[in-house]
Parts: C-alpha cells; structure tokens; sequence
C-alpha cells in the first residue's frame, strides 16, 4: 500500500460525483421549471386582464398599484377569480373598477382632534 488509491476506489469517487452532477442539473433544472410556469401564469392572468377590463379600469388598476402594491394584487386576483368563474358578462369599465376598489379597500380612519 503506497497511498495510491486502488482502482475501485476510484470508480467509486467517480460514479458519487456523477451523482451529485446528476442532483445539481435535476435541481436547476426544477428551478427553470418553476419559472417558466410562473411567468406563463402572469402571462395568462395578464391576458385575462386585458380582454375583460377597459382602457379606463386598467389604467386605474396600474394606478392603485403603483401607491398599494398589495391591493393592486388583490383586486387583479378578484379579477381573475371572476372571469375564470364566468360571473364577468361584459367588460369592468371605470366606475364598476371604482366599486370593486372601495369594496376591497377598508375604509380610512378619521381622527376628530378637539382642542380644550
């Protein structure tokens, strides 16, 4: 025994590298996978927007979702839920967008300060 590693040995490191390659490619492989389903999804959701919201409610719904990201979401989600589910007949023009908005916002707080 010199110290050199025995053939078998060697083939054994080699085919547990050619694993770990195989798990490394597979998990890269998931990730572009997942993105791919995902930015099909926003393109869907993206399409279903477009066909059943006027110029006017799309551009109040990017408006809402450059100030309240999160509600700009919602409302899209509501949106699609609803074209999906086929309760949506015509169009959302502006005002119906407007109802949707003030429905799916709470109402803001007021504060009455009296002075003494």
């Amino acid at each position: 025994m010199s110290g050199d590693p025995s053939e078998e040995e060697l083939e054994e490191l080699r085919k547990k590298k050619m694993e770990q390659l195989k798990e490394q490619q597979q998990g890269d492989g998931d990730a572009e996978a997942q993105q791919a389903a995902q930015e099909q999804a926003e393109a869907q959701k993206k399409a279903l927007l477009r066909q059943h919201l006027t110029d006017g409610a799309r551009k109040r719904l990017n408006t809402v979702k450059m100030s309240k990201p999160q509600v700009g979401e919602q409302v899209e989600q509501q949106v699609v839920a609803l074209a999906r589910s086929g309760r949506i007949q015509d169009q959302i023009d502006e005002e119906q967008m407007k109802e949707l908005l003030s429905e799916l916002t709470p109402d803001s707080k007021s504060f009455d300060i009296k002075r003494r």
